[in-house]
């Protein structure tokens, strides 16, 4: 990409995140709901020190950093850079203010189409390369930490008992077609991103798998089937559960998924604030251990993510972020292969794990992914609050198996 369009999209990306939290007060701003979860004027300090660190201490002449203090406070886990203010205290940061973080912003903006504009002047240099390739990982890493200032500022509302709204609520929709079964014929596969364009490195390398026959389900759970779930005590009966699943839903004390509420009608809290539960819509905010659970229940299982990636490598990256104002999955529209992409993030049955050959990426970047790589479950596909351009096929998101504040869903497979 030449500097003149990476700078464009260096300024779409950075102002999409502006707008993602326009219409929050500076009180909404600051808060932390959970020790998971970040305050978005973290998220806006953090993704400008990635630049600055990454990109300016590299490649500005006598640079100097806007605030030395912001080195450590708006570092998040990359433990070759320095020091870290503890994930669980970054709501306690009512200092810096909100104006003083936009001006961060600013300030880190110029500097790096400073530098842009110094690369397109001075001819080719040997590491032209590596800046284009550094500044698109961090355009990557701010699109990963817009999808987290929504999904971060629904776990605070939830929180609020006045049910706060941030976006459109979601309307009822009409009934969601039956799920039937695609047949796949398994076999040797190849897995793994081709290297045509950006990706990950814990995308690479693309290596072959062998998969044995299997089915996959049309499309994603509803509410509809999963409230069968529920009311069959399905929450209730430890066969459905794994041995440390049972254990987190005790301890958790959890009947139903984490934003449904219970009464005379269901209802579910959305970034559109409390709405009926629409039955229609797919099931979200399930953990592994319950979404495992569930698929026992359904005589059914958790697709591989190598049965995922064969599947869906045939099937359209679909994007609805934000689609007529609204932040919520939505139900299948006809009985096709649907809903790969753009409305949840999909478990699956394959612990996070590096790929055969896989090197992690030289310096402190290479922190990024690979250091991860256990104790996770891998999740397939995007969701609604995935932005546009940052899908893929082969894209692999990881959470622990407890966690359930992202928009992740269920799609199930048989043997």
């Amino acid at each position: 990409m030449d500097t003149r369009t990476l700078a464009q999209r260096y300024l779409a990306v950075r102002e999409q995140t502006l707008a993602l939290a326009a219409p929050l007060s500076a009180e909404d701003c600051c808060a932390q709901s959970m020790a998971d979860a970040s305050p978005v004027k973290w998220h806006l300090a953090h993704t400008t020190w990635f630049f600055e660190t990454f990109i300016l201490e590299r490649w500005q002449p006598d640079f100097r950093p806007f605030h030395p203090a912001f080195r450590v406070l708006f570092n998040s886990y990359y433990n070759a850079v320095g020091d870290k203010h503890p994930r669980p205290q970054r709501g306690l940061l009512t200092r810096p203010p909100l104006t003083a973080v936009r001006e961060y912003r600013n300030d880190v903006d110029r500097r790096i189409l400073a530098v842009l504009d110094a690369a397109e002047g001075g001819g080719k240099r040997r590491d032209d390369a590596a800046l284009s390739d550094l500044l698109t990982l961090g355009l990557h890493h701010e699109q990963q930490h817009q999808e987290l200032i929504l999904t971060d500022l629904k776990h605070l509302f939830s929180r609020n008992p006045l049910a706060p709204a941030y976006s459109k609520p979601p309307q009822i929709s009409e009934r969601a077609p039956e799920l039937s079964w695609l047949e796949c014929p398994g076999g040797v596969a190849e897995i793994g991103h081709r290297g045509d364009d950006f990706c990950f490195d814990n995308e690479t390398p693309r290596h072959r798998v062998f998969i044995e026959p299997f089915q996959l389900a049309s499309r994603l759970v509803t509410n509809r089937e999963y409230l069968e779930f529920v009311d069959a005590g399905g929450y209730a009966d430890p066969r459905f559960w794994l041995s440390e699943g049972w254990d987190w839903r005790v301890a958790e004390n959890r009947h139903h998924p984490l934003y449904w509420h219970p009464g005379e009608r269901w209802q579910e809290i959305t970034l559109g604030g409390l709405s009926p539960l629409d039955l229609e819509r797919p099931v979200v905010h399930v953990s592994y251990y319950e979404a495992d659970a569930f698929a026992r229940w359904a005589e059914a299982r958790l697709p591989s993510e190598a049965e995922w990636e064969l599947a869906a490598t045939t099937q359209p990256v679909e994007e609805h972020f934000g689609a007529d104002g609204v932040f919520h999955p939505r139900a299948a529209s006809d009985s096709g292969m649907r809903q790969f992409f753009g409305d949840a993030w999909q478990w699956t049955q394959s612990s996070y794990a590096p790929y055969p050959g896989f090197r992690a990426s030289a310096g402190a970047v290479g922190e990024y992914n690979g250091k991860f790589m256990v104790n996770q479950y891998v999740l397939r596909g995007s969701s609604c609050v995935t932005p546009p351009g940052h899908a893929r096929v082969t894209y692999r998101n990881f959470f622990p198996a407890s966690a359930c504040w992202q928009f992740s869903g269920i799609r199930l497979a048989r043997d």
